[in-house]
């Protein structure tokens, strides 16, 4: 499902020096598979989320999702891919305040190819995610458990192949939070590939793998030695 080789990003800092955040990162993600990135704030987790998910395209170094290597697609290539390959689920949300629980679901509807029966499938995937009694509600009437599982079921609208998750319990208290990573763990027993970034241990222990992102390269770790790390374990 993903293949990186030797990546390299670099950024400006505000006095004109280039920080290099991904150095020479290369891993595979098969199909099916439940990963989680982990690494202290400012690593590169979220860049390295974004360069899968083609939202950023400059680095060096090859990357492929689904079998599509990403490097020199035209925006509008990169668009078609976000839309059938990838869905996102982020930490805000992301949720259009004026619409509806179904209406939010339903925006991708409006950039992506034509899905029969779109409104029924919204309102299904809706139900999928515990909230069918609740789709004509705005999102200032769902809590913050609800409103993720909104954003979830709208990325789940175009049947993608991967979800990429960043910091997606980081706004939830931990009993809502909870039911989001049970509801993340159906998803990949139903096939789903998801990639998370997080620094939730309760994530990185139920995820099938565990890489940490430190000193811009990548480490795998086992679920539990990465909830030991996270709690400064001796």
């Amino acid at each position: 499902m993903i293949r990186v080789r030797d990546v390299v990003k670099e950024y400006e800092d505000g006095e004109g020096a280039r920080v290099r955040v991904l150095d020479g990162v290369s891993f595979d993600v098969e199909a099916g598979d439940f990963v989680a990135v982990v690494g202290a704030s400012g690593s590169g987790k979220s860049t390295l989320l974004h360069l899968l998910g083609g939202l950023d395209v400059h680095y060096q170094g090859t990357v492929e999702v689904g079998g599509q290597k990403l490097s020199g697609l035209r925006d509008v290539e990169l668009a078609r891919f976000r839309n059938t390959h990838v869905g996102f689920v982020f930490q805000s949300f992301h949720l259009i305040p004026n619409l509806s629980a179904l209406e939010n679901v339903l925006l991708p509807s409006h950039f992506g190819p034509v899905v029969p029966e779109a409104r029924k499938r919204a309102s299904m995937l809706l139900e999928r995610v515990g909230l069918g009694s609740k789709q004509d509600r705005e999102p200032v009437r769902l809590s913050g458990g609800e409103r993720q599982r909104v954003a979830i079921a709208r990325a789940l609208f175009g049947s993608p192949k991967l979800l990429l998750c960043d910091e997606p319990t980081g706004n939830l208290d931990a009993a809502t939070g909870a039911g989001v990573i049970e509801l993340f763990q159906e998803l990949n027993r139903d096939g789903l590939t998801l990639l998370t970034v997080t620094h939730e241990e309760r994530m990185s222990a139920v995820a099938r793998r565990v890489l940490r992102l430190k000193d811009a390269r990548l480490i795998e770790e086992s679920p539990t030695s990465a909830v030991l790390s996270s709690r400064g374990a001796p």
